[in-house]
């Protein structure tokens, strides 16, 4: 049995030659385990009962944001509530958290998508995190449908987009099955000429920062033996002891055949993790 102890971050995920999603476990921000070549073996994950800020390595009962203390999560610029509601963006306003930060970060090219994980849903991520956001989605098939200068642009085109498409993903339905493929080119297509007039004024509003992109669909397959046909979740906070045979990997999910689990959700736990 090899053990391994750390940090634990989210999954490292990059596409294999093949077209595969191919995992890494990441601990103390080093990959330390690839987990593709254990389909089919047990792995035990003993969370240690200490929990470590991501950001300033303080000890802390409770993880927030996925991996930071209280008071780094009500002072980041990274924990505000405009990195999951970007259109709410408050910079202009001269209210936000750090303003270096958001320059490096938020006035970035950032990228409006299409992605179908457990149906059509549309997101947005930086430029610099395509395919890795995608990876994470869990998504088999997506399509990048605009450029746009800034992460509060990003927000109100999504927000458009929202109108007629989800902005969501049904875990539980992701871990079911593979989606249905979907035509998101046409579907892209479909979605301008339904919303022409709000998108107009957004192109009216924000000129060349809006930068619409005719691109080719991307698709990945995951490594998944066999899915649940119910999905039960392991909680480490409820059972700091979990293991099972693994059975596959999609998104930040490991699928046990004792139930599925999330990884990133402990970010910043101490685990030591073992393979049978």
């Amino acid at each position: 049995m090899a053990d391994f102890q750390g940090h634990l971050s989210k999954l490292s995920i990059g596409v294999s030659d093949d077209g595969v999603a191919d995992y890494q476990l990441v601990l103390d921000d080093q990959p330390v385990l690839a987990l593709n070549p254990l389909l089919g073996q047990t792995l035990q994950l003993r969370y240690r009962g200490q929990i470590h800020c991501q950001h300033c390595g303080r000890q802390t009962k409770k993880s927030y944001s996925q991996g930071f203390c209280y008071p780094c999560f009500i002072s980041l610029a990274q924990c505000d509530r405009c990195m999951m509601a970007p259109e709410t963006c408050h910079f202009h306003q001269g209210t936000c958290r750090d303003e270096q930060w958001a320059e490096q970060v938020c006035f970035r090219d950032h990228i409006v998508y299409l992605a179908n994980s457990s149906g059509v849903k549309v997101g947005i991520t930086r430029a610099t995190q395509v395919p890795t956001r995608w990876l994470d989605q869990g998504a088999s098939q997506a399509l990048a449908i605009a450029r746009v200068s800034s992460r509060r642009l990003s927000g109100l085109l999504e927000d458009t987009l929202r109108q007629q498409v989800a902005d969501k993903t049904n875990w539980r339905a992701l871990l079911k099955g593979d989606a249905e493929a979907v035509d998101l080119a046409a579907l892209a297509a479909e979605l301008k000429q339904q919303l022409k007039g709000p998108l107009a004024e957004l192109e009216q509003q924000h000129g060349d920062d809006i930068q619409w992109l005719l691109e080719s669909p991307w698709q990945v397959r995951y490594p998944v033996q066999q899915y649940p046909t119910k999905v039960v979740s392991h909680n480490l906070d409820k059972t700091p002891e979990v293991s099972g045979r693994l059975l596959g990997l999609k998104g930040q999910y490991l699928i046990l055949d004792t139930g599925v689990i999330n990884l990133r959700k402990y970010s910043a736990y101490h685990l030591t993790v073992s393979v049978d």
